[in-house]
């Protein structure tokens, strides 16, 4: 049985070298104080309490080399498996998983289920584990996210470069991202969904996103991949990447994806549960990267997991 043990942290100042350099204030910290709701360290944040270079920050805020991050006192806890190697059948299924690996970057083709990031001091995600597989790495940091219940390709970066060559590529939106994604009914919605997103945080620490007048301009490109009698499976390319931008925009436009328990429908999420799905069915399948210092561009794909394709198969009838 595992346990953990409390610890009161004081204040601590924290100098940021090249292993986190690059990374998101929210990730760093919730690394940093494990065992702390995320919903506190956003108040943190949010307050003032936190600061990087004696300046107040953002959530999404950005880490440099060099930076000094003021993490305010807290109570963390420490876990007593910290130290225990790493399950050896999640250490097989995510070796698996690599689409692709070089010296500076690896791919992984995350399962449904998995966070990318551990959300308290009793559970281990993606970047947890990768860091356990390659104890020697100097850095492994998360490029972009997935959704627990999203599957696909995750890019992690193994070099400070590709880290910052890869978030600026995303920021001109030079990487191209693809998802598939089923939803009931034959789709009635436009092949552009412009709508702004905006996000808000539950008093119990839960994000909730939905289509507002105020929130940030979101674009989400939509094709039909394949017609069935009763679903459609949908190529999704998001312009934007906003917080659960492609599940609120299906919803938005009257046809959630199917098993989204947050924003789909109820009798639509039990009549696939019942069909053998029990996950949300979206999927980052295709990833186009340019690759730094070259005019090549590296073109990765994970087809369907097997849950989602045999669901598909029971469809066509």
């Amino acid at each position: 049985m595992n346990s953990a043990l409390q610890t009161i942290n004081p204040v601590s100042f924290v100098g940021i070298g090249e292993r986190h350099a690059g990374q998101r204030l929210d990730n760093f910290l919730m690394a940093q104080m494990n065992g702390v709701p995320k919903s506190r360290i956003y108040q943190m944040i949010r307050k003032g309490e936190v600061r990087i270079n004696k300046k107040r920050a953002k959530v999404s805020s950005r880490l440099c080399l060099d930076d000094l991050v003021r993490i305010p006192p807290h109570q963390s806890k420490v876990a007593e498996f910290n130290d225990k190697p790493l399950n050896p059948k999640l250490e097989q299924t995510l070796k698996a998983a690599i689409v692709y690996e070089d010296d500076a970057l690896l791919v992984i083709n995350k399962p449904s289920g998995l966070a990318v990031h551990g959300g308290s001091g009793v559970s281990l995600g993606l970047i947890e584990a990768l860091r356990r597989m390659y104890p020697k790495a100097k850095m492994l940091e998360l490029v972009h996210r997935l959704d627990k219940e999203t599957s696909g390709l995750v890019m992690v970066a193994k070099k400070r470069s590709m880290l910052i060559h890869c978030h600026e590529c995303l920021r001109k939106g030079r990487i191209s991202k693809q998802y598939l994604a089923l939803v009931p009914g034959t789709w009635q919605g436009k092949s552009l969904i412009d709508a702004p997103l905006l996000k808000r945080e539950t008093p119990n620490g839960d994000r909730r996103v939905s289509v507002h007048l105020e929130g940030k301009p979101s674009q989400t490109r939509v094709r039909v991949h394949t017609q069935f009698d009763t679903h459609t499976l949908l190529q999704l390319k998001p312009i934007t990447g906003r917080t659960h931008q492609l599940r609120v925009h299906l919803a938005h436009c009257g046809q959630a994806i199917v098993g989204d328990d947050k924003y789909g429908s109820d009798p639509v999420n039990k009549g696939a549960k019942q069909g053998g799905l029990r996950r949300l069915f979206l999927h980052a399948s295709d990833l186009t990267i340019p690759l730094p210092e070259q005019d090549e561009f590296l073109r990765l794909k994970a087809d369907l997991p097997e849950e989602c394709a045999a669901y598909c198969r029971t469809l066509r009838g």
